[in-house]
């Protein structure tokens, strides 16, 4: 069981003593400083991404209120939109209905006065029959009297009388 590796030898202790001062010497002067800066711009790079990641989480939440606000806004014009929208067709319903009661009491009124006009025209047309029946009637019925010359006489001389008398 001797191995140098197990039970190093006081020669080769000094030696691995002096080249592990070395090593940490030059490490020391060098390398950690760079290991050091390394880990440091890792820290910063770190850092920075951590703010930035918390700056979006910052930018979407604004963003997602303001989608939100915009969102509740182009609700509210819709709503209004179709309020008016509607205002609007109930008024063109109302000024609808509001003409066609004025036209059609216009067309029943018209009617009316061609109803009267028909009317009049129809009493005016039956008097005109009324009294031409009446002229025949009374020319026949003076015809069959005056074919008399005596009954004529006797009226002619009645009528006269009458006349004077009125």
């Amino acid at each position: 069981m001797n191995n140098p590796l197990i039970s190093p030898g006081l020669g080769t202790f000094v030696w691995m003593l002096v080249s592990f001062g070395i090593l940490a010497f030059i490490l020391a002067k060098w390398g950690w400083p760079m290991l050091l800066k390394s880990l440091k711009e890792r820290e910063t790079a770190i850092s920075e991404s951590l703010n930035a990641a918390e700056r979006a989480r910052d930018e979407m939440k604004a963003l997602k209120a303001d989608n939100q606000e915009l969102l509740r806004q182009a609700k509210q014009e819709r709503d209004a939109m179709l309020s008016n929208a509607r205002q609007t067709c109930e008024k063109i319903i109302d000024e609808a209905r509001i003409r066609a009661t004025e036209e059609a009491d216009r067309i029943v009124e018209s009617a009316r006065e061609n109803i009267n006009y028909e009317r009049l025209k129809a009493m005016h047309e039956l008097k005109n029959q009324i009294a031409t029946l009446s002229i025949e009637i009374a020319e026949k019925l003076i015809k069959s009297e005056l074919s008399d010359r005596q009954k004529a006489d006797d009226l002619i001389q009645k009528e006269l009388e009458n006349a004077h008398l009125n």
